[in-house]
């Protein structure tokens, strides 16, 4: 097929352009700052920015399947800059497909646009999404995702939206280098009391789900309209997790702590603070943080595999394992 990755660079992006190509679709990358090396794949790739309708709509132009990933992630910053790449860009992406008759749209989201701060243990989709959320990432992905399944039908338009959850691996530029790193700094605490679970996510693995969802995709489909969890099937003790991690990456682990309490009430504090003051960068603690890394969140992928056939092929040890000479080189560079 032909296709386009938005955000084809990032993370899961260049690795969902990997498998496509491996595959041999012809695929197209979008992405503001693309790396030298993309072109030397076989990739068609195009520099632009989804905030540009014009750009994303000449992007869609020609293809069979658009793969949106690209988004701006994190717990702090602006809220418009938030809503212009998450919300409107997506919105952009949608009149692309439906301007050039693009027939699937798979649209990366998160377990966090459910998130209301309580526990989620083996949750599935009949969650709704949240009514309150504590930053911008998660409520303006709930924004999109209920933009993208909405669309569902529309102009020969299948849509279908994936969650994957705490994705890691080789390359990762988020979410374990911060966690080695700090650690490495003696600046991480295990928040609340070390029983919560957390589902987390292979790089690999979520990568080949967007492309099992795209191939089971039509407008009679079971996926068509919904959107599902991605992660691997059992969840992990969070703080366990991490001290394996720290382990691998030859870091000491993780040994003060701090209360759920007193880490709401400071991050509520720092930010604060951020705002009053305009500080640069990211509060070291936030109210969503502090109810991400205290409370239960895991969640069933039982109707990922019944509609779409998700079937994580490289395990949790073996992610971990690959995942290894990255995790030494993060803890060196702090």
């Amino acid at each position: 097929m032909h296709a386009l990755v938005t955000g084809g660079s990032g993370f899961l992006g260049r690795y969902l352009v990997e498998r496509l190509t491996a595959r041999g679709d012809h695929v197209r990358s979008m992405s503001r700052n693309p790396p030298d090396d993309l072109a030397a794949t076989n990739v068609e790739v195009i520099r632009g920015d989804i905030r540009d309708g014009a750009a994303v709509g000449e992007a869609c132009r020609g293809v069979d399947a658009v793969f949106h990933v690209a988004a701006l992630p994190g717990v702090w910053g602006d809220a418009g800059e938030y809503h212009d790449i998450n919300v409107v860009g997506t919105k952009n992406v949608l009149a692309g497909c439906r301007a050039h008759g693009v027939g699937k749209l798979i649209y990366t989201s998160s377990p966090s646009v459910v998130f209301d701060g309580r526990s989620h243990s083996r949750a599935n989709e009949s969650l709704p999404y949240a009514e309150t959320f504590l930053c911008a990432y998660p409520q303006t992905k709930a924004l999109a995702e209920q933009a993208v399944l909405a669309a569902n039908g529309i102009d020969g338009l299948n849509t279908v939206a994936l969650r994957p959850h705490l994705i890691f691996g080789p390359r990762d530029p988020h979410l374990l280098p911060r966690v080695v790193q700090r650690a490495a700094a003696g600046k991480l605490r295990r928040v609340g009391d070390g029983t919560n679970k957390v589902s987390v996510s292979y790089v690999e693995n979520v990568a080949d789900a967007h492309i099992l969802a795209c191939l089971a995709l039509s407008p009679t489909a079971a996926c068509a309209g919904r959107a599902y969890f991605i992660n691997e099937p059992d969840p992990v003790n969070l703080w366990d997790f991490i001290n394996d991690v720290l382990r691998r990456a030859g870091t000491p682990a993780v040994t003060r702590s701090i209360s759920a309490g007193a880490a709401w009430r400071i991050g509520g504090a720092l930010e604060s603070v951020y705002r009053l003051l305009r500080l640069r960068g990211e509060p070291p603690m936030t109210r969503f943080m502090a109810s991400q890394l205290s409370t239960s969140h895991w969640y069933d992928v039982s109707a990922a595999v019944r509609d779409f056939g998700y079937d994580p092929q490289v395990s949790l040890e073996e992610g971990l394992r690959r995942t290894e000479t990255d995790l030494r080189r993060w803890a060196a560079a702090r």
